[in-house]
C-alpha cells in the first residue's frame, strides 16, 4: 500500500533474517517496521512501525534493513532496532511497545554523540546491533557516493541496554594523538569519514570481545586527500565490549582504493592446528581472501605476508607499496585479470576477451584505478559479500558462497563547482562483459567453497547453480555442466546439510547440499526471489527453515518451510 502510493519507498530487497526466541520470530522490514510472529504458525503477534519511512529515502542503498537484536535479563526482554535514519529503538519483546526507560521514551538519536556534527541524510544503520551482556554495539551505513571529502565518521559505539546511554565510542578514524592517527597524513583524520561497520559484527561473550569488520574511508576509489595507510579502515578490530578499548586489530587493505570493505560478520570457531587448540576468528573478504586469527591475541594462524603491488598513475595519489596476502588458505575465487582467468571455451572467445580488455588497465589483485579505467577482479560485489559464510563447529570447515564479478573503475578530474575531490569515479562504465554476451572470465561465476580451517586446505568447490549453461550450449560450445550464477542469499548449516537460496532468471530455489561433498541433495522452488539468510529452528517438534523473499518485485514476505 505504502509503495503503491509513493514509489520512492520501494525497498532494495528484503534482506532481514529473523531471530527465533522462545517460539517467536522477531524481524525487521525494509521500511523499518518490527514484527513478532508465532514461529510454528506464522501468526502475527504484534507490529511496531518506527515510521522512519516518513523521513524520505535513507542514505546509500535506500530502504534496506537486515535484522534486530534481542536482550533479556531473565525478567524483562527487549528487541533493539536501529533504523535507516539513525535512531535506536528499544521495544518490549512481549508487546512491541517502546521502553519508556530507554533514551527518550524508547528511542536514542544515533546522529548525536559522534564527536562532530553530521548530515543525517548521509548516515544510516542497516544491520542488526551486537549485544554483549548489557551493552548494545552499533555500527553504521554511510553514503558511498560522497561529493565532498568531509563525511560522517563510521565510529562504533556502545550503549547501555537498559537506559540507552552512550557508554563508549571507538574511533575507527583515530582522532588527535590516538594510536593510528599518524596513518592519516596532513591531519586528514579531522574531516575524513566512512570507515564504518555497515555489516553484521560478531562477539565472544565468554571473552567479552566484539569483532568489528570495517569498510573503506571516503571515498572508495580516490584517496589523494587521505594519504597514508588509514587505520582502522578495512580492518578487523577486536574491542572490549564493556569499555570500547581496542584489544587487537589487523588491517587487510592499506590505503583502500577498491571498495574492499570487509563485508560480513567474521566466523568464530575453535580449531586445532598442528596439534595446538586455537580459539579462532575467520574473516571472509570481497577480495576472495580469508584471514584467520587467534581471536584472543590477534596472531595470524598462518603467516600473512606483505607483498608488493602496483603503483597509482593518478596525480596526487600514492597507493600503498604492499598489501597483506594470506599464505593459507588460498583464495576462494578468481583474483586479478590475466590469461589464466579469461574465458577460453574457444580460441575465438579468448581472443575476443583480450580485445575487450585492450582499452583498459588490468593486472593482478590491487591494481589501482586509473584515468583509462582499470578492470578490478573481484569487483565491489566480491568475492564474498554481506551474506558471509557458515562454519561447522564440529569439523572446523567453513563454507563460503562467492561470485566472480569483474568491474571497471575509471577516474576523471573532479569539477570544483560540484566536489572538492581532485578525482572522482567516472560515469558510464561499471560492469564489463565478455565476447558474445558471455562473462569475461572462466566459470564458475558463482561458487561454494569448503575450507578446512584446521589445515587451511580447500576441501571442495562446486558451481552454485546452472547459470548460463544453456546459453553456452546454444553457441555451439560443448556442454560445460553447471557454471554457477550470482544471486545467492546467505548459507545456513545443519548437522548434515548446507542450505543456500538462489535467484536466477529461470527460477528461485532453496538447495540442500551434502556438506561433505557439495552434491545437491534436494532443491525446492521458492515463490519469490530470496534475499535474506535463512534460519532453521525447532517448534512443536517440527523443524522449520524460514527466509525472506520478494514476489513480483514489491511483495515482500517471510515464509516458513517445514521439514
Amino acid at each position: 500500500m505504502l509503495v503503491a502510493k509513493d514509489p520512492s519507498l520501494t525497498a532494495w530487497g528484503f534482506k532481514s533474517s529473523p531471530l527465533m526466541i522462545d517460539g517467536v520470530l522477531y524481524i525487521s522490514t525494509s521500511l523499518n517496521q518490527v514484527a513478532a510472529i508465532e514461529a510454528s504458525t506464522g501468526k502475527q503477534l504484534w507490529v511496531f512501525d518506527t515510521e522512519t519511512w516518513k523521513l524520505g529515502r535513507p542514505a546509500n542503498l535506500g530502504f534496506n534493513h537486515r535484522g534486530v537484536g534481542y536482550w533479556t535479563d531473565g525478567k524483562t526482554a527487549r528487541i533493539l532496532m536501529p533504523t535507516n535514519h539513525a535512531y535506536l529503538w528499544s521495544l518490549d519483546a512481549a508487546t512491541g511497545k517502546p521502553d519508556p526507560d530507554f533514551g527518550d521514551d524508547g528511542v536514542v538519536d544515533l546522529a548525536v554523540g559522534l564527536g562532530r556534527d553530521i548530515n543525517r541524510r548521509l548516515y544510516s544503520v542497516i544491520s542488526a546491533p551486537m549485544i554483549v551482556k548489557d551493552v548494545i554495539v552499533v555500527g553504521s551505513s554511510i553514503s558511498d557516493g560522497p561529493r565532498q571529502k568531509e563525511m560522517p565518521p563510521g565510529h562504533v559505539r556502545g550503549f547501555d541496554v537498559r537506559t540507552g546511554e552512550q557508554r563508549w565510542i571507538f574511533h575507527t578514524i583515530p582522532q588527535g594523538d590516538e594510536f593510528g592517527a599518524d596513518t592519516w597524513e596532513n591531519d586528514s583524520w579531522k574531516y575524513s569519514g566512512n570507515t564504518n561497520v555497515w555489516t553484521v559484527m560478531s562477539a565472544d561473550p565468554e571473552l567479552g570481545y566484539v569483532y568489528l569488520p570495517t569498510g573503506t574511508p571516503t571515498n572508495d576509489w580516490y584517496a589523494g586527500h587521505r594519504l597514508g595507510d588509514n587505520l582502522f579502515a578495512e580492518s578487523l578490530i577486536c574491542v572490549d565490549a564493556q569499555s570500547g578499548e581496542r584489544v587487537w586489530h589487523f588491517q587487510m587493505v592499506h590505503h583502500g582504493l577498491w571498495d574492499y570493505d570487509l563485508p560480513a560478520a567474521p566466523n568464530l570457531v575453535d580449531i586445532v592446528v598442528d596439534g595446538k587448540a586455537i580459539k579462532a576468528v575467520a574473516q571472509v573478504s570481497k577480495q576472495a581472501h580469508i584471514y584467520v586469527f587467534d581471536r584472543v591475541t590477534g596472531e595470524p594462524v598462518w603467516p600473512i605476508v606483505e607483498q608488493p603491488v602496483g603503483k597509482s598513475t593518478i596525480p596526487g595519489e600514492r597507493a600503498s607499496p604492499t598489501q597483506p596476502i594470506p599464505s593459507r588458505p588460498k583464495p576462494f575465487d578468481l583474483q586479478g585479470i590475466s590469461g589464466e582467468t579469461l574465458i577460453d571455451f574457444t580460441p575465438e572467445l579468448r581472443a575476443g576477451a583480450l580485445k575487450i580488455l585492450e582499452p583498459f588497465d588490468y593486472g593482478p589483485l590491487f591494481t589501482p584505478p586509473s584515468l583509462k579505467g582499470t578492470v578490478n577482479l573481484p569487483g565491489w560485489g566480491g568475492g564474498a559479500n554481506w551474506s558471509g559464510a557458515a562454519v561447522d563447529p564440529d569439523t572446523g570447515i567453513i563454507y563460503i558462497p562467492s561470485v566472480t564479478g569483474p568491474m571497471v573503475v575509471q577516474l576523471r578530474k573532479g569539477d570544483p563547482e560540484k566536489t572538492n575531490f581532485d578525482y572522482v569515479r567516472g560515469g558510464g562504465i561499471n560492469r564489463i562483459r565478455g565476447p558474445e554476451g558471455l562473462p569475461l572470465t572462466k566459470p564458475p561465476y558463482g561458487r561454494i567453497t569448503a575450507i578446512d580451517l584446521n589445515t587451511g586446505e580447500h576441501v571442495w568447490m562446486v558451481p552454485h547453480g546452472e547459470g548460463i549453461r544453456q546459453k553456452i550450449i546454444e553457441l555451439g560450445i560443448p556442454d560445460p555442466g553447471p557454471v554457477g550464477a550470482r544471486g545467492s542469499a546467505g548459507p545456513v548449516l545443519t548437522k548434515s546439510l548446507l542450505f543456500l537460496a538462489q535467484a536466477s532468471q529461470q527460477k528461485s530455489v532453496l538447495r540442500a547440499f551434502d556438506k561433505s561433498t557439495g552434491a545437491v541433495v534436494h532443491e525446492i522452488e521458492l515463490p519469490g526471489r530470496p534475499y535474506g539468510t535463512p534460519i532453521t529452528y525447532m517448534s512443536n517438534s517440527r523443524q522449520f527453515i524460514s527466509l525472506t523473499i520478494v514476489e513480483a518485485g514489491t511483495r515482500a514476505k517471510l515464509i516458513g518451510l517445514s521439514l
